[in-house]
């Protein structure tokens, strides 16, 4: 009897944990969460990171400078297909997540992580390469802003903040 029942237990524990990791899994393929908007890092089991210098993935923008309250286009290139990501835009003063984006592609999802939309994600886990977004800054003046992503090509391969060139606020008081 004593066998029968630690066996049930034993069942039991390895079914708990196993669904306890595929919903953990299942969870970052609808977007990044929310413990990751401050260092931008995935939270997978075993991920490996890369240096950031040596990536597939370009973000960037047209414009050298912005006026508080402009629309800015940001543009994500990449040579390879990726699965996830997370997009936002940041003060080179502080490094504090800064404006909106009002504008994001299929495949994405907005996140909140300090204000409504300050951050992107991707919304399933479909192969990514090439994407477009429209960040609004904030009214008010906020200084000069980068655009940070960090991409996951795979559960277990990412790089992290891979940064923009600085746009240059203009009309600081």
């Amino acid at each position: 009897m004593e066998d029968g029942r630690r066996a049930h237990i034993a069942i039991v524990g390895w079914a708990c944990t196993t669904l306890c990791l595929v919903s953990y899994a299942a969870a970052f393929s609808h977007g990044a969460s929310l413990s990751a908007c401050t260092d931008m890092m995935p939270r997978h089991l075993r991920v490996q990171l890369h240096s950031p210098s040596n990536n597939y993935v370009t973000v960037h923008t047209n414009m050298s400078f912005y006026f508080p309250g402009d629309k800015v286009p940001v543009t994500v290139r990449s040579t390879r297909d990726f699965m996830g990501f997370l997009l936002q835009a940041r003060k080179v003063s502080n490094d504090e997540i800064a404006g909106t984006f009002v504008f994001i592609p299929p495949g994405s999802k907005l996140l909140t992580c300090f204000e409504d939309g300050d951050t992107v994600t991707h919304s399933d886990k479909s192969l990514k390469r090439n994407l477009s977004f429209v960040w609004k800054a904030p009214d008010q003046p906020i200084g000069d802003i980068k655009f940070f992503i960090s991409v996951v090509q795979s559960y277990f391969v990412y790089w992290a903040k891979i940064e923009s060139a600085t746009v240059a606020q203009r009309g600081q008081n």
